[in-house]
Order: C-alpha cells, then sequence, then structure tokens
C-alpha cells in the first residue's frame, strides 16, 4: 500500500506572507509585520489610524485570496520533493481557504506542475486528516503544515499521522519555535524530502 502524504499550501508549498504584505502596502497603505507571526496583530496603518480589526483583516485576507494569488511564488524544491514523493505515496493538498477557492487554488498549483488533489478547510486538520487517512485505507500517513495549531489537532484526532512542522517563510521561521505536537521541525524541503521518504520506507504508524 502507498503512503498518504498531506501537506499544507501556504508557506509550505508557496510563498503567501511576503507577496500579502507587499499586497497590503500598494493596494492599502498597510504595513505587514510577518516576524509577528499573528495576523492581526501584525498590521498598521501608514496614516497613523487604529491597525484592522479582526474582522477587517479576514477581509483583506479574501481581498488576496483568490484575486492576488498570482503574486505566490514557489517555495524551493517543493514542486521536486512532492514530485519525488508521489512515487510512493498518495498526494493531498489540505489547504484553509474558503471553498470557493478550491478551484482557484488547484488552477495555481497546476501551474506550478503541481497536479494533486486539493481539499479546502476551516479550522482545525485533525478531523480532515482522519477522514482522509480512513478514505485511503488508514496507510502510514505523514502532514506537513506551518501552523502549531493545526498539529496539535492532527496530534488529537489521527495521533497515528507523522506530523512535520515547515515555515518556508525564513523571516517567520526565524521568529517561531517548533510546534510542540509536531514530530520534527524541518524548514528545508531537500531535508524533509529524505525525512518523510523515510517514515514512508519504515512502515510503521508514529
Amino acid at each position: 500500500m502507498k503512503g498518504l502524504l498531506i501537506c499544507d499550501c501556504d508557506e509550505v508549498l508557496l510563498h503567501m506572507v511576503r507577496h500579502f504584505g507587499v499586497w497590503l502596502r500598494e493596494a492599502h497603505d498597510i504595513t505587514f509585520a510577518i516576524e509577528n507571526g499573528d495576523f492581526a496583530n501584525s498590521m498598521t496603518r501608514a496614516n497613523g489610524a487604529p491597525p484592522p480589526t479582526r474582522d477587517e483583516m479576514w477581509a483583506l485576507l479574501d481581498g488576496f485570496f483568490p484575486n492576488e494569488m498570482s503574486r505566490q511564488t514557489l517555495v524551493p524544491h517543493a514542486r521536486e520533493a512532492l514530485s519525488a514523493l508521489s512515487d510512493v505515496a498518495d498526494v493531498v493538498i489540505l489547504t484553509n481557504l474558503g471553498d470557493h477557492n478550491r478551484q482557484p487554488r488547484i488552477a495555481q498549483l497546476l501551474g506550478h506542475d503541481m497536479d494533486y488533489r486539493v481539499e479546502t478547510n476551516q479550522g482545525g486538520k485533525g478531523d480532515p486528516v482522519a477522514r482522509l487517512m480512513a478514505e485511503f485505507g488508514n496507510p502510514v500517513t505523514v502532514f506537513v503544515d506551518d501552523l502549531a495549531v493545526h498539529h496539535t489537532s492532527v496530534a488529537t484526532h489521527a495521533p497515528a499521522v507523522h506530523r512535520l512542522h515547515m515555515i518556508s517563510e525564513p523571516d517567520l521561521a526565524r521568529h517561531m519555535p517548533p510546534a510542540p505536537d509536531a514530530h520534527v521541525r524541518i524548514d528545508d524541503w531537500q531535508v524533509a524530502q529524505t525525512w518523510i521518504a523515510n517514515r514512508f520506507a519504515a512502515g510503521l504508524p508514529a
């Protein structure tokens, strides 16, 4: 049986925060300090007005997706790593976007020669990971994501999954500690590819 690789997209396969920050400055005159990690507390208005509220932050994200997704750039070695790993595992991209962004995300990844199943999600990823495992016959599964909260969710709902914490944006990664509920933190796809391949080769749950 092939393994199952469930992989996030933004800051794992595609750079997002750096391009989101440029767009905020250009379109909204907002400075975005990506090193803070928390979107809602990372925005300041150049004119000195109060920063965006959390609701306004979500509205800004809705303005970026899908209209500005073309700004996003491929994380080095991500495409090659997934291509190699697809020989030994089914690959599913599990991305926390509104369902209306599923087709734009599929098209975006196809534009980078990444033709994989895409599932959109809102909230914790533990339940959808568990459902995907059941659908594929409960194979050896590896989960890759940049947010610690999702590793906690997967650890709770699908504890047999190998969990790899990856933050591909260097300006963000250096400020963010390893996720406590991940098994490993690797921010480079060449290194991550080897770690993931070894999990599939061993054939054992976490």
